[in-house]
């Protein structure tokens, strides 16, 4: 079996509530056909007070092995490092103390969560508690853990980013863990897991018809694509959101909101509104991944040239208002 123990810092709680949505399997199925035996989760489990804390003592002093550590929610450094701002309930001890003790003795340890992985929106604006991901601080690798900390399976920290995850990006990768199949190769520069951090977000995407006409929205509730006024980062954002659906049927842009990209690092500080797309001379600045702006340019003058008006149409309106053509392409 592979003992797995997971643990609630700064945050809402979001990941874990999302992970609850897992299903074909469900959560706990996936868990015991992966062979592996949830030690304490502080949601999920029986076990609190004394009993919770026996376990977490027997797991630091090496008495009761560790395969998994799993951290949800940022590290809460404040005040002046001493990270009384979050004590675990019970223990008189801060949690930053707790995790940087049970991440010595575990085999492997996952960020579950932007914030976990990153700080998240826990450090956004003044971060008067001085949050911070696991092994970076924001876009800086560092964190609590430090730049050059590796688990004793020898993997940095696992940062499976997002706010909130999948639950199938966590049941994924915990089940790669287990099976000793995710190896440094497999995390990408950010330390995300390439099975679905080598996606973009615009992967899949319904709107795509529009974005390859330049056919844009102009309000939250128009079919246009998002990104030249609405703030929709779906072309630069590493997330498998379109192709791997939640709840086995939507995503963020599929109910009309624009992607904020919230499983890279920062994302909780663009330094504009969410839903605005900030322009220099009419052009968006977050071009495409892998465009340079003066083909990205010419693109958009053409594209726009050659849009249907069905297309154009449809893009301003919060349904379909011109249906595509019937067209036969037989012969007969």
């Amino acid at each position: 079996m592979t003992s797995m123990l997971w643990i609630q810092s700064g945050g809402c709680g979001g990941c874990t509530m999302s992970l609850l949505n897992a299903e074909s399997p469900g959560l706990l199925p996936t868990l015991e056909e992966a062979g592996i035996e949830l030690l304490w989760h502080p949601s999920l489990s029986e076990e609190t007070g004394a009993e919770a804390t026996a376990i977490l003592e027997a797991v630091c002093a090496g008495t009761r092995p560790l395969d998994i550590l799993c951290v949800e929610g940022s590290l809460l450094r404040g005040p002046g490092g001493s990270g009384r701002f979050h004590v675990l309930a019970g223990t008189g001890r801060a949690t930053i103390h707790w995790v940087r003790d049970l991440a010595a003795a575990a085999r492997h340890v996952v960020a579950v969560g932007t914030c976990a992985a990153y700080g998240g929106i826990t450090a956004a604006g003044p971060n008067v508690t001085d949050a911070c991901g696991l092994q970076y601080d924001g876009r800086r690798r560092g964190g609590l853990l430090g730049e050059g900390f590796a688990a004793r399976g020898g993997l940095p920290v696992v940062n499976v980013a997002g706010c909130p995850t999948h639950p199938n990006w966590v049941t994924e990768t915990l089940m790669l863990l287990a099976g000793g199949a995710l190896g440094p190769a497999d995390l990408d520069p950010f330390q995300r897991p390439r099975f679905y951090a080598d996606h973009l977000v615009h992967h899949g995407c319904t709107r795509n018809e529009y974005y390859e006409y330049k056919a844009s929205a102009e309000k939250p509730s128009d079919l246009g694509c998002m990104m030249e006024h609405m703030g929709c980062l779906g072309t630069q954002a590493h997330a498998d959101c379109n192709t791997r659906l939640w709840n086995g049927e939507g995503s963020c842009t599929r109910g009309g909101y624009a992607c904020i990209n919230c499983t890279a690092p920062s994302f909780e500080e663009p330094g504009h509104p969410f839903q605005e797309t900030p322009k220099f001379a009419g052009i968006p600045i977050g071009l495409p991944t892998d465009m340079p702006k003066a083909w990205f340019v010419a693109l958009a003058s053409l594209s726009k040239a050659a849009t249907p008006e069905r297309v154009r149409r449809n893009a301003a309106a919060d349904r379909i208002v011109v249906p595509p053509t019937i067209r036969h392409t037989g012969k007969s």
